[in-house]
């Protein structure tokens, strides 16, 4: 008021010396509510669809998003306006103006305007906000983004060495036990030889016009590498993502405008990848939709406004590569004599390839992929290197996904073998017992001064090295995995949970590629219940907001018509029984969503995938014997000393499965709501009661207050799940609590039951018999695989039990890091906007430093305990609030964005 009274007054005044003085005055009038920064609020990291300048915007109604930046506190958005850009005729046009809109929502603000976003353009956007006080900021950075073209834009031949008829590929997904067979290994050994290997592709053309723009459109299966003029292009490996190819095929796009000279070269290097699984050396399963294959377009736009397009067709020319042979289970063969120096630079000399053959196009549907890619994203050295016979091993110091690569020097036709494992014998020797053998590289030298080298098509995982043959005069591991952003820190004064927590993230990382594997070298399949089971701790740790949907996508392609979901996305192998139909491993498909929408505040997963939840859940009725789901593997991998690993043994089978099929209908019901499903609600709410009922009725001994076999887990599912009735749930969790004890505070849980057990004791403010269960080196515990050397979390809780060194499905204390001992999480589906800071300090612990980097910006705490004070340092993003419950306090205090310091005493 007092500053329109003026405004007011000296509005009645038109000379320019009060005009000056008016300036003036609202100058100071700024900088008296925010110092001397003009501009406090800042506008930083926009995205469109969760990405920022982004290629392919499958969405005709997109969703924008940004980050306010301030050095003030107490932040909070009031209002924004969005401006939407795109160049017709030659000039650019604004499309779409929101006008100021009231509201603070800053993520998945849509697309709103009149004009429709057309397939394959370029658009440029900007936002600008005010905040509670009214006052605005800048106009942010221009961004922009593209939409992916339709179906009918992308048409062109798909094209390779041979077509799918002739190269005589067997149908059908071929476990590895049926492979076996003499009949079944014949059919693959009578494929075409061009269907297996790798090839060159290329193709010429010139332009004679100034270009304005030039994007790539590609999908080179199984894999493929991409050059122009003789580099290759981005830095992704393994694109496309895998897929049902039969439903699903991914292609990716490229922005070359800058790239392109008057005479250019076009080359692509084609690879199998599980898009044709042939075999050879170690064999889980064989699969093949058909021979390597090429789907290109170039798109060229020019300053004159006309339009050229380089399509894949009958044009192109191909000759095999000096990839001789390449395979995800069997590894990856090279014999550098075959390299054509200059195959992919214009006006190399082609007269001695071959046409290519336009071929049969795969049955999936041309999909923009939009999921970060996969790349190469750490790199090790040797940590020493040892002669073992007439080998030498490199120790490369971190178990990982990925591959070696090479600088070797001798004489043409020489060769150098690489074997790598995750062990080694009682020699010094690679060992490749517990990850599938044999696999190796295996390079064949030109004969030039000095050689480099890597694979391309296939990746293990491994942490030791051995060559045999020439030794190579460098190595290096080439850590692979999705580049999707890490989000998550964690630190702590327990060296032991600083451990668990290093070991758990790189067994991820090591699992991150298209789908979440199980391990990165014998199967490298997307076992589905880790996703759910470690869910929150993988999105603590990593940026899911593209990679969740694709999984979604996988699953909807794996749901068989009668509702089942299987194990395993996409259904490579077809398993049997709990491998193939397991509860815990297909209600993925209804958690996953929601735990999608705890985490970033979208619904869209319950949405798009309702019908997918809801034939799950009819199938799992479908299977229920009087509300008792009875079939799978329950608690896998649980612990009982001195006992093969394997089907749940302390738990019950339909214990557990009924349990899930209870969460399940439970989500469903939710889902029901948010859809607005009125017959859904009231038929699953009443089928939630029914099922609750009989598991009751099934599993409870009224006389013990257990249930099942009174084991962690048959105790801790239905204490998660909210099926005990409230008058025994505290005798129920004594119950759970005895058991813990009587057993020296170990753990009996496996793969399944852990998150329940963590989860139930933490829910439950037990997180000092947590801090006891895990503050140790013994089995079972993450501790005890320290001991051992462990770089990557093992499959087992004994590693000595020869399985897997790199799994992350027991790393399910992730969740507890960052939820409880830091305190980072949300009691709502707001997307963390509305934060809900409560840390517990236990046993010893002195300090915890974790990050998490939400939608909204990044909420940091630490803390740490001085004498009889616990002290916490904390930073709010802005546009957020949060609710602080301090240690032994039962209030908690609101507080705005920005910094905040807190003191408390504590017993």
């Amino acid at each position: 008021m007092f500053l329109l009274n003026r405004l007011t007054i000296l509005h009645k005044f038109q000379k320019p010396g009060i005009l000056i003085i008016l300036s003036t005055f609202l100058f100071c009038a700024h900088n008296t509510v925010y110092g001397n920064n003009i501009h406090p609020l800042r506008i930083i990291k926009l995205t469109c669809e969760y990405q920022q300048d982004p290629l392919l915007v499958a969405s005709g109604t997109p969703l924008f998003g940004w980050q306010l930046q301030s050095d003030k506190q107490e932040i909070r958005q009031s209002a924004y306006t969005i401006e939407v850009y795109t160049r017709i005729n030659g000039k650019e046009i604004k499309i779409w103006d929101s006008g100021k809109v009231l509201s603070g929502q800053s993520q998945q603000v849509k697309y709103d305007g009149r004009e429709t976003l057309e397939p394959g353009k370029e658009y440029r956007w900007r936002v600008k906000v005010w905040d509670t006080r009214n006052y605005s900021s800048e106009w942010s950075e221009m961004d922009r983004f593209r939409m992916a073209p339709s179906d009918t834009e992308l048409k062109a031949e798909w094209i390779g060495a041979i077509d799918k008829k002739e190269a005589n590929i067997p149908e059908g997904r071929i476990y590895h036990a049926l492979a076996a067979s003499s009949e079944a290994a014949e059919k693959w050994m009578n494929t075409h030889p061009l269907s297996k290997r790798s090839i060159y592709l290329r193709k010429d053309f010139s332009i004679d016009k100034k270009i304005r723009e030039a994007i790539i459109y590609i999908s080179g299966l199984g894999h493929y590498e991409l050059s122009l003029n003789g580099e290759k292009v981005g830095d992704s490996r393994f694109d496309p993502m895998w897929s049902d190819y039969d439903k699903t095929i991914y292609y990716n796009a490229y922005d070359v405008t800058h790239s392109l000279q008057q005479n250019n070269a076009i080359g692509v290097l084609l690879g199998n990848g599980f898009f044709n699984q042939q075999g050879g050396r170690y064999v889980k399963m064989q699969v093949s939709f058909g021979p390597p294959t090429l789907f290109f377009k170039l798109h060229i736009t020019y300053t004159d406004g006309t339009k050229e397009e380089i399509d894949s067709n009958e044009n192109w020319k191909y000759s095999l590569s000096p990839i001789i042979f390449n395979d995800m289970y069997g590894g990856e063969d090279y014999d550098a004599r075959l390299e054509q120096n200059g195959w992919d630079s214009y006006g190399f000399d082609e007269s001695d390839w071959l046409p290519v053959v336009v071929q049969s196009a795969p049955n999936g549907r041309l999909t923009p992929q939009t999921t970060a890619s996969v790349k190469i994203m750490e790199t090790y050295t040797p940590k020493s290197v040892k002669k073992v016979g007439d080998a030498y091993v490199f120790d490369m110091g971190q178990n990982l996904s990925g591959f070696p690569k090479i600088k070797v020097s001798g004489k043409s036709g020489d060769k150098v073998r690489l074997t790598v494992g995750e062990n080694i014998h009682e020699d010094g020797s690679v060992n490749q017992s517990q990850s599938g053998s044999p696999y190796y590289y295996e390079y064949t030298l030109k004969g030039e001064t000095q050689e480099t080298w890597h694979p391309r098509f296939s990746y293990y995982g491994y942490k030791y090295v051995q060559a045999d043959g020439v030794k190579p005069e460098e190595v290096q591991s080439h850590f692979v995995y999705n580049s999707s952003t890490r989000t998550g820190r964690f630190h702590c004064s327990n060296e032991i949970f600083n451990e668990a927590h290093r070991i758990i993230v790189n067994a991820i990382k090591s699992n991150m590629h298209a789908v979440f594997t199980d391990c990165p070298h014998r199967e490298k399949l997307g076992w589905l219940e880790q996703v759910h089971l470690n869910g929150p701790g993988l999105f603590y740790n990593f940026d899911l907001t593209t990679f969740a949907p694709k999984i979604m996508q996988d699953i909807r392609d794996a749901q068989l018509p009668n509702g089942l979901v299987p194990d395993i996305a996409p259904e490579y192998v077809i398993f049997e029984g709990g491998f193939r139909d397991s509860p815990e491993w297909g209600s993925t498909a209804v958690f996953l969503p929601f735990m999608y929408y705890r985490f970033y505040g979208d619904k869209s997963l319950i949405m798009e995938y309702y019908d997918v939840m809801k034939k799950y859940a009819d199938y799992l009725s479908s299977t229920a014997t009087d509300h008792i789901v009875s079939h799978g593997l329950g608690d896998w991998c649980d612990y009982r000393k001195d006992e093969p690993y394997g089907v749940s043994k302390n738990t019950p089978v339909p214990l557990s499965a009924s349990a899930h099929y209870y969460m399940v209908i439970d989500y469903l019901v939710q889902a029901a709501e948010i859809m607005d499903k009125s017959d859904d609600y009231d038929y699953y709410s009443t089928l939630r009661e029914q099922v609750k009922n009989a598991f009751n009725k099934e599993f409870f001994d009224e006389n013990t207050r257990q249930y099942g076999t009174g084991s962690q887990a048959s105790n801790a599912m239905p204490l998660f799940a909210g099926i005990v009735e409230p008058p025994h749930k505290q005798a129920v969790l004594d119950n759970l609590i005895k058991d813990i004890q009587e057993k020296g505070y170990r753990l009996s849980t496996g793969d399944v039951g852990n998150r329940y057990l963590f989860q139930t004791l933490a829910d439950n403010g037990l997180n000092e018999v947590m801090y006891k269960m895990h503050n140790h080196r013994e089995v079972p515990g993450y501790g005890f695989q320290l001991q051992f050397g462990a770089t990557t979390l093992t499959e087992l809780w004994d590693p000595r039990d020869g399985a897997s060194w790199n799994h992350f499905m027991m790393g399910q204390i992730e969740e507890w890091f960052y939820k409880s001992l830091a305190g980072i999480t949300t009691e709502d589906y707001s997307g963390f906007q509305n934060i809900v800071i409560a840390p517990k300090p236990v046993g010893d612990l002195k300090f915890v430093e974790a990050s998490y980097d939400t939608l909204y910006g990044t909420i940091s705490v630490n803390w740490k305990i001085d004498g009889d004070q616990f002290k916490m340092d904390l930073f709010v993003p802005h546009n957020c609030t949060a609710k602080v419950y301090l240690p032994q306090q039962k209030d908690y205090k609101d507080v705005g964005s920005g910094h905040h310091s807190f003191t408390t005493t504590i017993n």
